[in-house]
C-alpha cells in the first residue's frame, strides 16, 4: 500500500477520475478483536488472535488488559501474502493472569474499551481508574454502572453515570440477575455478557426499555462466546424476550483468525457504487455476525449488484443511485456512509431507527445534517433518523468531530463532488488505519493491489 505523508488539517478528498476497479483488502473487525481480546483476557489458558486489527480502539483495548496484568506478545510475519490488513500474518498471544489494580486505563473515545471493561475491572483484585478523552465523558455508561453495582461492584463516579470513574475490584464478583435499559447502547448487554462467566453465580441481564438498537452486535458476542466454551441462553434459542442468561463456568483459550470489518469495507462498496464501477472485498466470510453484511442487501437496493465467491465479495455499481427508505435500527453504525451515498442519490431517502447515533462517537444525526447541508444539501432530522432530499452538492470543508464515520463519508461525497475537503481524516485510525492511503491507492490504475 503506498505510504502515506503526514496527514493535513485538511485533507483534499479526491474526485474519482473514472469508473472504479479495484481489489481493496480491509483490515480486520474492530469488534470481532476487542471481543477476542476480553474472551482471551478471561480465559482458563492462553489463546491466539490472528489477523487482529490494529488500530487506535483495538491499541487501547489491549494496552488496558496490559495494565491489570494480562499479558498479550504481538508476533508478525514477514509475508506480505496475509489478508485481513495485519502486517504480513499477524498474531498475539494472549496470557491469562491474574487480574490486579492499582491500574489506569485509557479508554480514548472507545465504547468497547469504556464498556466492556469495567466488568473485568470488577474481578480485579485492586482499584481500577477509567479516563479518556473529553468526548467520552458525555457518552452513557450509567447502565453498565448501575448493573455492576446491583451485581456486588463497588465503583466511585462521583454519582455521574459517567466517566472518569474507579472500579474497587475485589478479585471476584457475584454476579446474579440484573435488569438494564440498554436502549442507548447494546454495548451495556455484551459489556455483562463478556464476564459474566467468571461471575460467581454468573448472569441474567434483563433488558428494560425502549427496542435494542444493533442487536448483531449481542448475537456477535453471544456466539464468540459459545466459541470458548460458554453456556448462554438467549431469546433467539427460545428463551424469554429481552433475556440472556450466562452460566458460569471456565473459558477456552482459542485460536481465532480475525474477520475483515465489513462496516469498514462500506466506502469502498459505496465508491463502486457512487462510480458506476467494481470493487472486490477479499475473504468477506459467507456466514458472520457482523453488522456490516447488511451492506449487501441495501446498496443492491440503492442501485448496485454483488457477488460473494471464495475469492470474497465483488460489488458493482450500475451507474445510477437510488433513494432508500431503510430501518437501520439493528445497523446503525452504516448510517454515515448511507447518508453520504443517498445525497448524490436520484431520488429521496429515509433513514430510520437510529436516534441512538445522537449518542455515539458524536452525535451523528444533527453533524450529519449540519455538514451535508453546508454542502447544498437537503437534510432534515427526524426524530429517529434522516430525510435526504438530493441536490447539486458543491465544495467546502466537511467537519468530522473526531467521528471515523463521518471521515470517510465525506471521502464517499468527494469522489462525485470536487472542493471537499475533509478535516481532521486522521480520526479515521480509529477503527480503519490509513484510510487514505487506501483510499488513493483504490482510485490509481497504477496500482494492482491494494491491502492494509
Amino acid at each position: 500500500m503506498t505510504e502515506s505523508p503526514a496527514l493535513p488539517a485538511l485533507w483534499p478528498a479526491p474526485v474519482a477520475p473514472g469508473a472504479v476497479d479495484a481489489t481493496v483488502t480491509v483490515p480486520g473487525s474492530k469488534s470481532v478483536t476487542n471481543r477476542g481480546l476480553v474472551l482471551a483476557a478471561l480465559s482458563s489458558e492462553p489463546g491466539w488472535l490472528r489477523r487482529p486489527l490494529r488500530s487506535r480502539d483495538t491499541l487501547l483495548m489491549a494496552e488496558a488488559l496490559r495494565t491489570m496484568g494480562v499479558g498479550i506478545e504481538e508476533t508478525a510475519s514477514s509475508s506480505s501474502s496475509g489478508p485481513s490488513g495485519t502486517a504480513g500474518g499477524e498474531a498475539w498471544r494472549i496470557i491469562p493472569a491474574g487480574l490486579h489494580g492499582p491500574a489506569t486505563v485509557d479508554v480514548g473515545n472507545a465504547g468497547t474499551v469504556m464498556r466492556f471493561l469495567p466488568p473485568v475491572a470488577a474481578l480485579a483484585d485492586g482499584p481500577v481508574r477509567f479516563d479518556g478523552d473529553p468526548r467520552s465523558y458525555e457518552r452513557p455508561l450509567g447502565g453498565v454502572i448501575d448493573a455492576l453495582r446491583a451485581l456486588g461492584a463497588r465503583i466511585d463516579d462521583d454519582n455521574r453515570g459517567a466517566l472518569p470513574m474507579t472500579v474497587f475490584g475485589g478479585g471476584a464478583l457475584e454476579g446474579g440477575r440484573v435488569e438494564i435499559d440498554a436502549s442507548s447502547s447494546s454495548q451495556f448487554v455484551s459489556a455483562l455478557l463478556l464476564s459474566a462467566a467468571r461471575f460467581n453465580q454468573g448472569v441474567e441481564v434483563r433488558h428494560v426499555g425502549a427496542a435494542l438498537p444493533s442487536m448483531p452486535h449481542i448475537r456477535m458476542t453471544v456466539d464468540m462466546l459459545r466459541g470458548v466454551g460458554a453456556q448462554v441462553d438467549t431469546p433467539e434459542a427460545g428463551g424469554e424476550p429481552n433475556v440472556w442468561r450466562v452460566t458460569p463456568g471456565a473459558l477456552l483459550g482459542r485460536d481465532l483468525v480475525v474477520e475483515p470489518d465489513l462496516s469498514n469495507a462500506q466506502p469502498f462498496l459505496a465508491a463502486a457504487l457512487v462510480t458506476g464501477g467494481r470493487v472486490t472485498i477479499p475473504d468477506w466470510p459467507e456466514r458472520t455476525t457482523q453488522p456490516g453484511d447488511a451492506l449487501r442487501e441495501i446498496f443492491t437496493a440503492m442501485g448496485g449488484s454483488c457477488e460473494l465467491t471464495d475469492q470474497g465479495l465483488t460489488f458493482t455499481g450500475s451507474g445510477r443511485i437510488h433513494g432508500i427508505d431503510v430501518d437501520l435500527g439493528e445497523v446503525g453504525e452504516l448510517t454515515p456512509g448511507i447518508a453520504a451515498v443517498a445525497a448524490l442519490a436520484d431520488s429521496p431517502s429515509t433513514l430510520r431507527g437510529v436516534a441512538h447515533l445522537r449518542l455515539h462517537e458524536t452525535d451523528r444525526l444533527a453533524a450529519l445534517t449540519k455538514e451535508l447541508n453546508e454542502l447544498g444539501g437537503d437534510v432534515t432530522e427526524t426524530a429517529d433518523g434522516l430525510h435526504i432530499r438530493p441536490r447539486p452538492l458543491h465544495g467546502g470543508i466537511f467537519h468530522t468531530y473526531e467521528d471515523h464515520r463521518l471521515a470517510t463519508a465525506a471521502a464517499v461525497i468527494g469522489l462525485a463532488v470536487e472542493g471537499i475537503e475533509v478535516e481532521n481524516v486522521a480520526t479515521t485510525g480509529k477503527t480503519l488505519p490509513d484510510f487514505p492511503g487506501l483510499w488513493t491507492d483504490m482510485l490509481d490504475p497504477a496500482v494492482p493491489a491494494r491491502r492494509a
